[in-house]
């Protein structure tokens, strides 16, 4: 299962700007990636191992904007078609394995 949440902020205060840059940060400290300014992914494994990120989202939400989060079974991630200058580029199509010690 995979975890995306894409957002779109106000920023036209000096507050608004440090409220998205709080939430942004917020996402890579929780181990998101970003795949624009405004939407980040992470693997969760299943849909109740995600369910702990959607409560974190909820509580660090800012009280302004949109926020949306989506789900995707690897299958449909896989199957994303990430275009950069013209080329068609391959999104992460497997997690990074976790190391257990």
């Amino acid at each position: 299962m995979w975890m995306m949440v894409m957002f779109d902020l106000p920023t036209e205060t000096v507050e608004e700007r440090k409220s998205a840059s709080r939430f942004r940060n917020f996402l890579l400290d929780e181990g998101f990636e970003m795949v624009q300014l405004s939407v980040y992914v992470q693997f969760t494994g299943t849909w109740e191992s995600s369910q702990k990120f959607v409560r974190a989202i909820k509580k660090n939400n800012p009280a302004y904007g949109d926020v949306n989060i989506l789900f995707f079974t690897d299958k449909q991630f896989s199957n994303i078609i990430h275009i950069t200058n013209r080329k068609e580029k391959l999104l992460k199509k497997e997690p990074n394995q976790f190391e257990l010690f």
